[in-house]
């Protein structure tokens, strides 16, 4: 991790600020949106004089472009505290660990690339689901997160944190990369900007296949397709993005580890062979910035059309002996969205303050199902619903130095949502609902003093629940009665915190946190969903450091621990089952050196808690990713990458819930479920720059 400066200096004045937001557009840490491609460059004072909290930053591009990442969504590992992995095929939506959540496929992490949102609300798989599959590394110019519920700008999802990846407007050079490897993969990648007009064309086309290690071949295939025009002319610019992508897959589910053991399955194997997925997504996006002695004004407006279906089986035989287990669970949808921010430097009996007003706009057109399969064919409905969710998200906040050494930041937002719901198979379940929140946000900086600042904060935010259990009243599968849940949940947070970069070339932080979580929202093994569940309380402490001794040189190192229990009481226990307890990445990387460069990445991803009492856990798991590369040229140079290099045969993830194999008990048996580390494997790839 880096936080980092714009290429002219912050200081601690709103004056600054002013010039800093003239100069780059935003001066939010992950605000929507992020326009333009900033110029930023590793500074001895780091975000010092401009952050809100300890826990916010940004990763540059050469970062990011130095990490050896099996799949898209590990970049987000720069994150300090933040683990990406997945239980299932590579098309998936990964599952993410922050700040002692199990956060499932996205359920309290809000990501977005170019402000466009990309968690998916009362998805078909699960609340929150955010596939960032779509996304080109290459293009990616940096990567800003924020922790906690401390920002008026960030909304529904945000209360672990939030993501923000920002694409390019005109690369340098064009991009060739063609790539061969072990199990199966295969990438190739051709990206290029040309001047059109007054402006950048940007084009780029990706293809990417894998069968993974698995006695399944896993038969992944994707594509990604991207056009984006741009043009800037120092006090207005603008973008319009055009985005497709598409993946099927052979689902390599989680396995029981008691079939393992007895030499049912094999521990790279699969029990139900036919399980699937497919995908894709095509967005159509805009932006605008506009600079004027009224402040800065940014918009953006974007439409997604979404297409997913999953089928699935993690509980084999338990709840129909004959056909299996087997459901799928669809999902399409029209997602449409509307942000405009506002900010603009004032001085109020002396003071200066920064103020932002911004309004976001979201509505989703949804048809979602799950069944009953068989080797994917239908056995029965459960459920097919079609759903209308609006919201409106209004917030305000401002940032006023009060004295050299101190200044606050404060804000307010509020969020209205509305959630219609036809549900086809039990009418009892269909009906409309509507629900609205105001949170509170401040934080308070001192210093800072000898190039280090202290940061108090507080806030409140919150997640929202899938539209259908705002409505339901009697349960699919059983019909019998049950109660509709909350549509907005409350969260709490509280966080103390210090940066520092009083050290030449090393830059460090460190945070005490806590976070209060009116409702959890829960993996449920045998539905394949989240479900919402009691309340909770985190506590953790998280600490980072960034370390560039020379030119060619970076050491990058966080570590996070997290207490993580149910704040209620039931005789089951009252730990939270999945969330992550200890994570720790150090990554190394060097460039520059001669015709050399290479990096080395080491995850930890601690035990975990995977019941209520605590009486099954899962272990831990190290893994090590490294790549080296070669200049052949200026323009041309290879690249051989290698991952899970110590060959663990840890787990990606772990679940504890009840199953049934062949010849079981009816009642099936309560085991650990765990999807692999994928084994050693290396890659090659051929770059070319035109």
């Amino acid at each position: 991790m880096l936080e980092t400066t714009k290429k002219n200096e912050f200081t601690a004045s709103g004056g600054a600020v002013l010039l800093s937001l003239w100069m780059t557009g935003s001066v939010h840490a992950a605000g929507v949106p992020t326009l333009n491609e900033m110029t930023i460059k590793a500074d001895s004072k780091g975000l010092i004089g401009t952050a809100n909290t300890a826990s916010e930053g940004t990763v540059l591009k050469r970062q990011l472009d130095s990490r050896t990442v099996y799949r898209p969504g590990e970049l987000m590992e720069t994150v300090p505290g933040f683990i990406a992995t997945q239980h299932s095929g590579e098309g998936k939506a990964n599952q993410y660990f922050m700040r002692g959540f199990n956060l499932d496929h996205g359920t309290d992490v809000r990501i977005s690339v170019d402000g466009v949102l990309v968690n998916q609300r009362s998805h078909g798989h699960g609340q929150g689901w955010a596939d960032v599959n779509f996304i080109i590394p290459e293009l990616i110019s940096n990567l800003q997160y924020t922790k906690g519920p401390y920002y008026a700008n960030q909304g529904d999802f945000a209360s672990a944190g939030s993501i923000n990846m920002n694409y390019v407007d005109k690369l340098p050079q064009g991009i060739a990369t063609y790539g061969i490897g072990q199990q199966g993969w295969m990438r190739g990648l051709l990206a290029k900007s040309f001047q059109v007009g007054s402006g950048n064309l940007l084009v780029a086309g990706e293809l990417v296949k894998l069968n993974g290690p698995w006695t399944i071949p896993e038969h992944f295939k994707k594509y990604n397709a991207m056009a984006r025009y741009s043009q800037d002319d120092g006090t207005t610019k603008f973008n319009i993005t055009a985005m497709a992508y598409g993946a099927r897959w052979t689902a390599i589910d989680q396995i029981p580890l008691r079939g393992v053991r007895s030499g049912y399955v094999s521990r790279l194997g699969a029990i139900d062979p036919s399980d699937y997925g497919e995908t894709h997504r095509f967005s159509l996006s805009s932006a605008l910035e506009q600079k004027n002695r009224f402040g800065v004004t940014t918009a953006n407006l974007y439409t997604i059309h979404h297409n997913m279906a999953l089928f699935s089986n993690f509980t084999y035989f338990l709840e129909d002996p004959v056909n299996g287990d087997q459901f799928s669970q669809k999902d399409k949808r029209f997602q449409s969205g509307f942000n405009v921010d506002h900010t603009w430097v004032n001085k109020i009996y002396g003071f200066d303050v920064v103020n932002s007003v911004g309004v976001q706009f979201q509505n989703d057109v949804i048809d979602n199902g799950l069944s009953s399969t068989r080797d994917r064919h239908l056995l029965s409905r459960t459920r097919a619903d079609h759903i209308n969710e609006n919201s409106v998200g209004l917030y305000y906040q401002n940032s006023v130095q009060w004295l050299e050494k101190f200044r606050t930041v404060t804000g307010i937002r509020s969020d209205y949502y509305w959630f219609d719901v036809n549900s086809h198979i039990q009418k009892e379940n269909s009906g409309s609902s509507y629900d609205s929140i105001t949170n509170p946000k401040v934080s308070a900086i001192f210093g800072p003093w000898a190039n280090t600042e202290f940061y108090f904060s507080y806030g409140s935010g919150f997640h929202s629940n899938d539209a259908r259990g705002t409505t339901s009243r009697v349960d699919p599968k059983t019909n019998e009665p049950i109660n509709p849940v909350h549509p907005l949940v409350r969260t709490t947070g509280y966080e103390v915190g210090v940066r520092s970069a009083i050290v030449p070339g090393l830059q460090t932080t460190f945070s005490l946190f806590r976070l209060d979580t009116a409702s959890e929202l829960l993996f449920v093994g045998d539905a394949g969903n989240t479900e919402a569940s009691r309340p909770s309380q985190r506590n953790g402490f998280e600490v980072s450091a960034f370390y560039m001794p020379k030119d060619w040189l970076t050491i990058d190192v966080d570590y996070a621990l997290t207490r993580a229990r149910f704040s209620d009481f039931d005789p089951i226990g009252n730990h939270v089952p999945g969330a992550i307890n200890g994570v720790g990445k150090l990554a190394v990387s060097v460039d520059n050196l001669g015709r050399f460069l290479g990096s080395m990445q080491v995850r930890y991803f601690g035990k975990r808690a995977l019941t209520e009492d605590n009486s099954a856990r899962s272990d831990n798991t190290v893994t090590l990713n490294g790549q080296v590369g070669y200049k052949v040229s200026n323009n041309v140079h290879v690249v051989l990458q290698g991952f899970n290099l110590l060959n663990t045969h840890g787990h990606a993830i772990d679940y504890f819930y009840t199953s049934r194999l062949p010849g079981e008990p009816v009642a099936g048996v309560a085991d650990k479920h765990f999807h692999p580390v994928e084994t050693r494997s290396f890659r090659v790839n051929l770059v070319a720059n035109f």
